[in-house]
């Protein structure tokens, strides 16, 4: 297995599973089931006993390699020089299990609707553009930018209207762009993080054909999960392009007021998406944005930047649900933060944490008390 020779190096001190403060717990997996083998260093101690044959694999062992929710918060606070690949050996292990074909029925479910379908809501793929009916967005023609929305945006009604939202501002902004509708292929991040290499490098190799075919040189991502696909994955199989975030591109729009806000008075609090954040460091470009909306007060929640709790919908587990269920489900543990802050309104910049944390909000019973909005919703409501 790749990596194999580095996972004894871990001695399990712990520092992996906390905030950089050690205040308090910020591993995912460890704050819902409170058991050492769920946390990142125990992780790597019943790896290290299964690929010594110390141990077999068994559902439960499955059940903790995949319930990381891969949000690299063990990456960003681990204090040894094999951090970086901290995710990556989970991964590695994933793929393992993948090719032995002994993996938890949702993962492979999953993988299965990818596989069959092209993606995980078994629909066909000339539903994929429907979202933009009614909107001016045109198809790919050699524009600027290519918008790629992905299947959450492109799928989960929650998704479509954040699409919609951001890329009716991005018109309104003048950005020369077009989407690839029915021809856009799922991008493959959660199939890579869940372990199906082969599947990952067949989506990946057709999504770079099919844009260097159209001429593809920018691209701007509705999901912080497909921009750490083309940023960190797609290169080494030869496809190099510009990848942006939506907020990346929306703000220099909002700070040359060619998108002109007006008042818009909310408390609000940001939550980090960790594909966004500690996968690809952009911490600033949605704080900025929130923070020229005239008349909001921004409040940051104890646990934010690259110290932001997960939602839990990282590495698949949006769509295998590994992690949900329960009082400390990840997305419930971040709307009570989020509502210690007395903020009105939890803004996101990913339509996988939008849902996750929509759901949360809904279990709380805190639907009247906070609202959950995409940064481009609150633009949109500021241009109004």
């Amino acid at each position: 297995m790749q990596y194999e020779e580095i996972i004894h190096r871990c001695f399990r001190c712990g520092y992996c599973k906390f905030t950089s403060d050690y205040t308090d717990f910020n591993c995912p997996a460890y704050r819902k089931f409170r058991f050492e083998t769920y946390s990142p260093g125990g992780r790597m101690w019943l790896i290290r006993a299964w690929l010594n044959n110390e141990i077999e694999n068994s559902e439960r062992f499955q059940e903790i390699i995949f319930s990381c929710a891969t949000c690299a918060n063990c990456v960003e606070h681990c204090v040894f020089t094999f951090s970086e690949d901290l995710v990556n050996i989970f991964m590695a292990t994933r793929e393992e299990l993948v090719n032995k074909g002994v993996i938890p029925p949702p993962v492979r479910d999953y993988l299965k609707n990818i596989n069959i379908s092209g993606n995980p809501y078994k629909e066909p793929a000339g539903e994929r553009g429907k979202w933009a009916e009614g909107t001016p967005v045109k198809p790919y023609e050699g524009q600027e930018y290519l918008f790629y929305v992905g299947d959450v945006g492109s799928y989960d009604e929650r998704g479509k209207r954040i699409a919609k939202a951001v890329a009716n501002l991005l018109t309104k902004g003048g950005i020369s762009f077009g989407i690839l509708g029915a021809k856009e292929i799922c991008d493959g991040n959660e199939v890579k993080t869940l372990g199906e290499a082969g599947l990952f490098q067949f989506l990946a190799e057709q999504n770079i054909g099919l844009f260097k075919e159209l001429g593809v040189k920018k691209i701007i991502t509705l999901d912080p999960h497909a921009l750490n696909a083309f940023r960190k994955f797609y290169p080494p199989l030869g496809g190099a392009f510009e990848v942006f975030h939506y907020s990346q591109v929306l703000l220099p729009l909002i700070q040359s007021q060619t998108l002109p806000l007006h008042e818009y008075r909310a408390r609000v609090t940001y939550h980090d998406p960790c594909y966004l954040g500690r996968h690809n460091g952009e911490y600033k470009a949605p704080r900025k944005i929130l923070q020229a909306v005239p008349g909001m007060e921004f409040v940051e929640m104890d646990q934010h930047g690259e110290n932001g709790f997960c939602c839990g919908g990282g590495g698949g587990n949006f769509f295998t649900d590994i992690l949900g269920g329960g009082d400390d489900a990840p997305n419930r543990i971040r709307i009570r933060q989020a509502h210690e802050t007395g903020a009105q309104v939890v803004a996101v910049a990913c339509p996988q944490c939008a849902k996750m944390l929509e759901d949360g909000l809904k279990a709380e019973e805190l639907e009247q008390s906070l609202e959950i909005l995409d940064l481009a919703e609150i633009i949109t409501r500021a241009l109004e």
